[in-house]
Formats: structure tokens, C-alpha cells, sequence
């Protein structure tokens, strides 16, 4: 339901030209010369609409099944440590976003920020590991959900052929294609319909998700689990993981679970309150799924255990997609119940997640540092609609290609997802230093939110990229999967930077103004 107060999406203010001169009397937010309204749909999405759209985009279901089986291979029964500890930087980092939107509400996000912290080539980055980081979930999203529509279909109809049709790459891409389609097309329109659309997925995937658990709990305290195990205050101690290569890989891993929630502040200019709600459902959406992947870990950890056969978790055949091997053990003829949240928080995050890059490019368009057509916002939606469908067409193809080229398509994007995610975030966090240097010290709080927070939630990614980077090299890093002898975990990482660093310089030849300050300059807060 749209706020009275806020412009009907059919009046919504025009957006102003991609290249016109940006006054402060056409568009000026807040007072800020620098940054300008875009013509989206102002005050659009509340608080609660902001959360509920993060935790979709976060998609726990899908992260989980994607995530729980690599990272038990990594950490073992540590595994809610390991959680815990890449909570700590996402928070960290959340404090240093929450700041700059406060300062700066603008849909760019990392790319506005980082821009006006430091400066045009840095900004430009930010915002290409913001939209690679979306393209590789994308896809990913969408290999979930076509393996398990695939298997809600066998459950269904009771024919186990059915589900075996995921194993088909030309079955599985069609399947996949259709999946982008669909999630385009309601990205495309409105953000009340988005909105409309999250609340009942979101809600589904949870109850199942909080179901599943307390099911696990359950056949433990009845002697039915797989392989019991008991819950030890061992199990979040990171120190007993046994090596620090162990650690950052189990890292990686887990911050693929928590990555999503800043699509809360790429809304930022279609949210109530924008420079406040955005920030509090940003740092709501992390605690609140925290909590959720503890309790269903453990769960999972304490009904089946760390052992390498049958559904125990170190099983290395079912590591790719946990819960398609747990589901029925724990919850028996209701086992259907976790392919449909898993296919329905796949297919809400599929939708969702194009808010971030679409909003990213249409900043990138809006203030010069791409073609002009990029800053385009449908004129009956009041969304960025060029951008949305370019984000459909590049996730498809990386997709596509991914599909026949890697073994185990899935652990090889979610690790290379985890170091576009350590880039982005770590530059904006170490934005966040930088712009709000000269208020650092001008009361405690400041010293926290904008120095201590955001500079060691930095510098912990910044760790955790390098590491990421230097061990992918190896050929058995991740799937096995690799190009002449060199892992193609680290390849892909590779290629995504250097592609980006190409477009750059092929965007300062065709539009100096950007790099040259003109249109977005940098800048430092004063208070």
C-alpha cells in the first residue's frame, strides 16, 4: 500500500536528462549539490517492506542449501562460528553503509559513495563489484531454482526421472531462462508489486525453514536422527577450526549467506524516510537472519552429524544441495515442504536481487559513467527498465556459459561471489572512513559508526579477499574445476575485475566529464 503522502507511482516526478547539467533546483537531494533524484517512485517501500525485501534478496533457504554442505567440508561442527564470524564484518560494515546513506541517500550506494570519498576511478569499481557480485548470484539463484522445481515435480508425481531432468545442461538452461524471464518481468514493474510478491514468499520459505529445525531438534531428542550429535559450546569457538587457510575459506563461504541485505539502500530513494529507514532495515534484516541460519544450522549439524556418508553433512555428494538430501529424513511426507521454500526463496531472491544492480546502473547512467540509456526509468513503473533487462540478459549468459564449462557450477559462483563481495563491500566501508574523517572524533559515537565499525569490517574483508585470491590459484580450490592447471575459482575472479578495469578506460575515452569530476565530485562531511 502506498503512504498518503508519497507521489502516486503515476505522479511520480520525471526523471532528469542523463546528461543535462545537475541543478540544484531540479535535482538536489537534501541539499546536497552533488547527488540528484533519478525519477523513481518516491516513498514507495516502509520499514517493514525494506526487511522483508532484504531477507528475500538474502534468500536464507537457498543460501543455506547452497552453503551448509562447503562450509561443514571446510570448519566442520565449527560451523556456527564460522557464521557468527562473518556476521561480525557484514555488521561492522552495515554500521558504515547505515552512516553514508544518512549523509548521501542515493540508488548508486557503493558506487555514489565510494565515488564522492575517493574520487571517480575507485567509485567506478565499487559499483562494477556491486553489479559482477548481482550477475554471479543471479545465475546462481537461478541454478537453485530450476533444480529444485525439478524436484518438487518428482515429489509431486512420485517419479524420481523427473528430478534427474536437472542433470540435462540444455534442459536445465531453457528451464533456467524461463525462471529470468519471469523474475524480470515483475522487477520491471512497481516496487508495491515486488513487494506484494516478497511478503508471501518470504513468509513461506521462514515457517518451513524454523519447521525444518525444530523437526531435526526433534528426531534428536527421540533417538531417530541420522547420527546425533550433541551440541557443544565447542561448536562456536573458531580456534578449534585447526587452520587459518580453513577459516577464511569457511568465511567466504558464509558471507555468501549473508550478502543481499544492502539492496535495503540501493531503495534508498523509494523508501520512507530515506535517510533512516533504509539504514535500520539494513541492520534488522542481518540480525534477524543470523539468528534464523544458527537455529537451522545447528539443527541440521545436531541431527545429521559431520560424516562422510549417507546425509551426514561431510558427505561430499551432498554437499552441492543439502537440504535435497535432508528434507525427507527429517520431515518425512511433509519433505516437499523444504523444495517449495527453497525453490520460493531461490525464485523471491531471483526477483529481488535485480533491484540492487539495476538501481546501481541506473545511477551509473544518471551521473555519466555510462551511456546515457542506462539512466532510463520507465515512464509508467517509475523503475529502471533498461538497466533491469540488461541485468537479465548478462546473468543469463554467465549462467549459460557456467553451465557447460564448470563441474560444480554452484560451488564455483558461490566461492567467486564471496570475493566480489569482500571487494565492494570492503571499498565502501573504507568509504565511509574516508568521507567522514574530519567528524571522526567529534563525539564517541561518531567514533565508532564511522571509524572503528566500518575500519575493521574493511580491513577483515580486505583479508579475506587477498587470502581468497592467492589460495583460489590452486586447481582443487572450490569444485576442482580448472583452465591449465590454475583453479577456475580465481580465473573468474580474475576476468570479472580485469572486464571491469577494461570498461572503465573504454568509458574515460567516451565520457571524460565522469572522470574528471564534473559530474559526481568528491567530497568530505563535515558533521
Amino acid at each position: 500500500m502506498t503512504h498518503p503522502d508519497a507521489p502516486s507511482p503515476r505522479t511520480a516526478p520525471a526523471a532528469a536528462e542523463p546528461h543535462a547539467p545537475l541543478t540544484e533546483a531540479s535535482a538536489t537531494i537534501d541539499g546536497d549539490a552533488g547527488l540528484s533524484k533519478k525519477g523513481l517512485s518516491a516513498g514507495s517501500v516502509g520499514l517493514i517492506g525494506a526487511i522483508v525485501i532484504g531477507i528475500s534478496c538474502i534468500a536464507p533457504a537457498y543460501t543455506l542449501t547452497g552453503a551448509l554442505g562447503p562450509t561443514v567440508a571446510e570448519v566442520g561442527t565449527q560451523l556456527p562460528a564460522i557464521f557468527l564470524l562473518g556476521f561480525i564484518p557484514m555488521l561492522l560494515v552495515a554500521f558504515g553503509y547505515r552512516e553514508l546513506n544518512s549523509a548521501m541517500p542515493d540508488s548508486g550506494t557503493s558506487f555514489t559513495w565510494a565515488t564522492r570519498a575517493f574520487g571517480p576511478w575507485v567509485g567506478w569499481m565499487a559499483g562494477w563489484g556491486l553489479i559482477a557480485a548481482t550477475v554471479v548470484v543471479l545465475s546462481n539463484l537461478a541454478g537453485i531454482a530450476v533444480e529444485f522445481f525439478y524436484l518438487a515435480l518428482a515429489q509431486a508425481f512420485n517419479n524420481p526421472d523427473l528430478a534427474e531432468l536437472v542433470g540435462n545442461p540444455f534442459v536445465n538452461v531453457v528451464t533456467c531462462l524461463v525462471f529470468i524471464l519471469g523474475a524480470t518481468f515483475i522487477s520491471y514493474r512497481d516496487m508495491q508489486t515486488t513487494q506484494k510478491v516478497q511478503y508471501w514468499l518470504v513468509g513461506f520459505q521462514l515457517i518451513v525453514m524454523i519447521g525444518f529445525g525444530v523437526a531435526a531438534f526433534w528426531h534428536v531428542a527421540n533417538g531417530t536422527a541420522f547420527d546425533p550429535t550433541q551440541v557443544e559450546l565447542s561448536w562456536f569457538n573458531p580456534l578449534e577450526v585447526g587452520s587459518f587457510t580453513a577459516v577464511v575459506a569457511g568465511l567466504s563461504v558464509s558471507l555468501f549467506v549473508f550478502w543481499g541485505w544492502d539492496v535495503t539502500l540501493t531503495m534508498n530513494e523509494e523508501t520512507k524516510g530515506s535517510n533512516t529507514t533504509p539504514g535500520r532495515a539494513a541492520t534488522l534484516t542481518v540480525t534477524i537472519v543470523v539468528a534464523i541460519y544458527l537455529f537451522v544450522a545447528m539443527g541440521a549439524l545436531a541431527f545429521a552429524g559431520t560424516g562422510d556418508s549417507g546425509v551426514g553433512l561431510g558427505n561430499p555428494e551432498i554437499q552441492e544441495n543439502a537440504f535435497f538430501y535432508l528434507a525427507g529424513p527429517i520431515l518425512g511426507p511433509l519433505a516437499i515442504l523444504m523444495s517449495l521454500a527453497v525453490l520460493s526463496s531461490s525464485a523471491a531472491s531471483l526477483q529481488s536481487t535485480f533491484v540492487s544492480p539495476a538501481r546501481t546502473l541506473l545511477a551509473m547512467g544518471h551521473y555519466g559513467a555510462l551511456p546515457s540509456k542506462f539512466a532510463r526509468v520507465s515512464p509508467r513503473f517509475f523503475t529502471p527498465g533498461y538497466a533491469t533487462v540488461v541485468s537479465a540478459v548478462v546473468a543469463a549468459v554467465f549462467y549459460t556459459v557456467m553451465r557447460f564449462v564448470s563441474e560444480d557450477v554452484l560451488w564455483d559462483t558461490i566461492t567467486t561471489l564471496g570475493m566480489m563481495i569482500c571487494f565492494y563491500y570492503g571499498l565502501t566501508a573504507f568509504a565511509a572512513v574516508w568521507y567522514f574523517r574530519k567528524t571522526w572524533f567529534q563525539s564517541f559515537r561518531n567514533a565508532f559508526f564511522r571509524l572503528v565499525a566500518p575500519l575493521v569490517g574493511g580491513l577483515i574483508l580486505a583479508v579475506l579477499f587477498f587470502t581468497t585470491l592467492i589460495d583460489s590459484m590452486d586447481p582443487s580450490y572450490g569444485s576442482g574445476s580448472n583452465i591449465g592447471g590454475v583453479g577456475l575459482v580465481f580465473i573468474l575472479g580474475i576476468v570479472i575485475l580485469a572486464t571491469g578495469v577494461v570498461i572503465m578506460v573504454w568509458q574515460r575515452i567516451k565520457r571524460p566529464e565522469f572522470f574528471r569530476g564534473e559530474r559526481l565530485s568528491k567530497d568530505v562531511a563535515k558533521a
